[in-house]
């Protein structure tokens, strides 16, 4: 029965290091195949199977020691279906993240270093909540509910018709579009932030339970909800922009804040397009937010940000980028990490508008050209991921008595191979490095470890899976 899964095989690229100082490329590797171990089966409402890997650098974590944990956005949708453009061709994929192993491996020859990196799928853990959610029921599609729900279980899909009323941060509605995870300090939960609502979610790490949805500020929600982005555009004066939410989620070193951070600037400040994008905050324990001004002005162009990572407790790297490379058909340009400093930023939670926005965003500084890293290594900017959203740290390591930190970057593929499969590039950079920069101290988050479930715990959860299809056959669902 086990050798029946089908895992994916390992690809791995080595690097030799290069001698000059700065954030530099050391390795990169990607993870192929074509089903995870989610045990669903069947097929999507656009006949993909249900059980298909791919998209999961649209958020990263680090889990300790060799561990990430690695996301899938709402599911693939990029071919149109019949019925499909009333959903905006939006399925049932039920949301989840897969736990990974990255295993970065050093080789010193005369003390030349050069890095290897393999990775492997280990677990894959679908989302849901113990109460009842909105699903969908769109003219000429079939039921947006789940048939691996039970009375126990409701999952979370990416399928754009599942709301019910009140405006887009409703807690019970079922659609859910991932793009940012963190795991909390003593490892037994994850929060996950979405671009529907936009949500902030707490899941039990080994089930997927639904723990608690954190409530964010108001301004940031759209009164007039549809299934379809355009007419939601079209038909909302404030909050965020469709499929240009919550994009990207930090935990602070210390684990007791959240920092989301807004793909695009929101309706009331300008849209898509705008210069001002919104960073919040969310204290855990007490649940009180905050809200930050970001400039996301580039060489006088604006850019989505696709990710946020906490350097220490008031410094951030923000993943910038365009959408063109490989998977685009285009070239890509404009892939790079910045650094803003919260530190004596003001909040900005009762402003609105570009103008007001930028005059109280901090300033930034480059981090890493993340181009011109690949570009340094004979990658070309055809071959470089349009996507890459997904930002970790891991573990340090050590070059001849010299401490290096590593940063893990991972792209989107859209579950497209054309897209260049999940890739995962490594980059390393010191202390040295930081005080070049003028930036704080770095401050890794202390994860504490936990055991993962094995095997017959994933069998166990398979077989569930397949008892619930079969009770919703029986009964006609």
């Amino acid at each position: 029965m086990f050798k029946s899964l089908a895992l994916p095989f390992l690809v791995s690229l080595a690097f030799i290091a290069p001698v000059q100082a700065g954030v530099t490329l050391i390795a990169s590797g990607a993870l192929a195949g074509s089903s995870d171990l989610s045990g669903l089966s069947g097929t999507l409402e656009n006949g993909v199977a249900a059980n298909i890997l791919g998209g999961m650098g649209s958020g990263l974590a680090w889990a300790g020691g060799n561990t990430f944990l690695a996301l899938p956005d709402r599911g693939p949708n990029a071919s149109s279906y019949l019925g499909g453009s009333a959903v905006d061709n939006t399925t049932s994929y039920i949301d989840r993240f897969q736990t990974v192993s990255l295993n970065l491996t050093q080789s010193n020859n005369a003390g030349v270093y050069s890095y290897a990196l393999n990775a492997a799928l280990n677990q894959t853990t679908l989302l849901y909540s113990l109460g009842a959610l909105n699903y969908g029921s769109t003219a000429g599609l079939p039921s947006a509910q789940p048939v691996q729900n039970t009375a126990e279980r409701n999952y979370f899909t990416g399928r754009s018709d599942n709301f019910g009323s009140g405006n887009s941060l409703a807690v019970n509605n079922a659609r859910f579009d991932p793009e940012g995870i963190r795991v909390a300090n003593d490892g037994k939960s994850v929060f996950i932030s979405d671009e529907y609502g936009p949500y902030v979610r707490q899941f039990d790490r080994s089930s997927g339970a639904l723990i608690k949805t954190f409530d964010l500020p108001a301004n940031l929600a759209v009164a007039n909800l549809s299934s379809t982005g355009a007419t939601e555009i079209s038909g909302n004066g404030a909050g965020r922009v469709a499929n240009k939410g919550m994009e990207g989620l930090a935990i602070t070193p210390d684990g007791k804040t959240l920092v989301g951070f807004m793909q695009s600037a929101l309706l009331q400040d300008g849209g898509d397009g705008a210069k001002a994008n919104r960073i919040v905050t969310v204290d855990i324990a007490t649940g009180t937010t905050k809200q930050f001004a970001y400039n996301n002005v580039i060489g006088g162009k604006t850019y989505g940000s696709s990710e946020i990572l906490a350097l220490n407790s008031h410094q951030f790297l923000v993943l910038e980028r365009d959408g063109k490379g490989l998977g685009d058909g285009s070239l890509a340009k404009v892939k790079q990490i910045w650094v803003v400093d919260l530190a004596g930023a003001e909040d900005v939670s009762g402003l609105s508008g570009e103008a007001a926005l930028l005059a109280k965003a901090p300033s930034k500084k480059l981090f890493l050209d993340i181009r011109s890293a690949l570009n340094s290594v004979g990658i070309t900017d055809d071959a470089i991921p349009a996507k890459l959203e997904g930002m970790a740290f891991g573990e340090d390591i050590t070059e001849n008595g010299t401490l290096f930190h590593t940063l893990y970057v991972a792209n989107d593929n859209d579950f497209s191979e054309l897209a260049g499969g999940n890739q995962f590039f490594v980059f390393k950079f010191s202390d040295a490095d930081l005080s070049a920069l003028s930036l704080g101290a770095f401050e890794n988050q202390a994860v504490s470890s936990v055991s993962e479930p094995g095997t017959y715990a994933m069998l166990l959860g398979a077989l569930g899976l397949m008892a619930g299809f079969t009770r919703r056959k029986k009964n006609g669902i």
